[in-house]
């Protein structure tokens, strides 16, 4: 991409009305704007950042034999009166409108109904266990308040997967698979050091559920950590109970504040009983399906990364998750220094790398600033003095330091 196609532009102030950091930060870089409280539209440096978390987590979810789909938003009453929650005593997150013709609907909060529902055409025999959907959308939860940017949305992406097994066995072993599988997730987000597997309460569906919570001091949990055992419990089920179950003493514990960035739930027979999803076994018995949900919010992530890789000067984005690689200054509009940028642009375009070209007629303060702000991992500038010493000055975002490079010695340094 180069500048000059881009519609977007940063801000030297942050948003008036934004107390959150990471909202701060994404809005004054143009990478997301602002609606309402907790409704924001990606822009296109945002979409990047957002896709490669996403492709992320649809690489590991690919890896444990999930399948991906793409489910309505728009939700029919009936599946979810079935289910006892179109309630809003029950489940008091709903936006809820209706058709012309007066049918009652709802935004999707969350989809273990209607994709119950849709499995009823296609299991039927053991022999169609297990599957394993999964899908990336928007959900829509009506947040009473949704101060934090895009960690508490209102409208919000989000990763959610169902588990569909034959029994409990079955069932638990996957349940261990997507636990390891988020474990990646985080790690190659850099945060895997810093996110914890949590015991939380599982509700009315199990003794426990889990949350992955990564520390932060802007977290609204508060969760106690053990480091040895790198697992960690929430304070709402921190008992005397719970320690006994895990075998752990409270001295050995740590308190902190953490942002939860995953969960998963056992949902046993919750929904494939009061749905009718079932299966006939080997024997012709015919028996309830056994379900999970895992959920991750790529958007929520987003947010927290934002928090968590950042400076003075901006966002400090992970290579592998940053909207560029390499960010090319261009100083001065010299025939020979656009000719040696889109030469750089091109070259490295044909290696792989990703690359935003400031092609733009600007101070070069400012074109610095915005490299930094955008938090892309490497700067390269092209000038009059580095063409005509035939070299780059390459600078990484996380060093003070640039140094003058070959073209041999950028793309060593680039790894390609």
């Amino acid at each position: 991409m180069k500048a000059s196609q881009l519609f977007t532009k940063t801000s030297k102030t942050h948003p008036a009305d934004e107390t959150s950091k990471n909202a701060q930060l994404l809005i004054q870089a143009g990478f997301i704007d602002k609606q309402m409280a907790g409704v924001y539209t990606y822009l296109p440096l945002g979409k990047l950042v957002l896709e490669n978390i996403i492709e992320i987590i649809r690489q590991e979810m690919n890896a444990v034999g999930g399948n991906e789909i793409s489910l309505t938003a728009l939700q029919p009453k009936d599946v979810w009166e079935v289910s006892g929650r179109w309630n809003d005593d029950v489940m008091d997150v709903w936006f809820k409108t209706k058709l012309a013709n007066g049918t009652d609907l709802g935004l999707a909060p969350t989809h273990e109904e209607p994709l119950t529902q849709l499995m009823k055409r296609f299991i039927s025999s053991y022999k169609d266990l297990p599957v394993y959907p999964y899908q990336f959308q928007i959900k829509f939860r009506n947040e009473l308040r949704s101060k934090s940017g895009l960690m508490r949305g209102r409208e919000f992406w989000m990763k959610d997967l169902y588990s569909f097994s034959r029994d409990q066995a079955g069932h638990d072993a996957f349940y261990e698979r997507i636990s390891e599988a988020y474990n990646r997730v985080y790690a190659r987000l850099g945060v895997g050091d810093s996110t914890y597997k949590t015991f939380a309460s599982g509700g009315s569906f199990s003794k426990y559920s889990h949350e992955f919570q990564t520390l932060s001091d802007v977290g609204e949990d508060t969760i106690y950590v053990h480091d040895g055992k790198k697992l960690a419990i929430n304070q709402e089920v921190y008992t005397d109970e719970v320690l006994a179950d895990l075998g752990i003493n409270r001295s050995e514990l740590r308190e902190a504040k953490a942002v939860e960035v995953g969960n998963i739930f056992t949902l046993g027979t919750r929904f494939s009983e009061p749905l009718g999803l079932t299966y006939t076994d080997e024997n012709g018995t015919v028996k309830p399906v056994i379900m999970g949900s895992y959920g991750i919010g790529p958007s929520r992530l987003m947010g927290l990364l934002a928090e968590h890789f950042a400076d003075e000067k901006g966002l400090v984005w992970p290579e592998n998750i940053a909207p560029f690689t390499v960010f090319i200054a261009q100083l001065g509009s010299d025939e020979k220094v656009v000719a040696a940028s889109q030469k750089l642009y091109d070259d490295l375009q044909a290696k792989g790398v990703s690359v935003f070209w400031d092609d733009r007629d600007a101070r070069p303060g400012d074109k610095f600033g915005d490299a930094d702000l955008y938090g892309i991992p490497y700067r390269v500038v092209v000038s009059q003095k580095t063409v005509q010493a035939d070299n780059f000055e390459l600078k990484k975002r996380t060093e003070t330091e640039a140094t003058f490079v070959s073209w041999q010695e950028l793309t060593k340094a680039l790894g390609v």
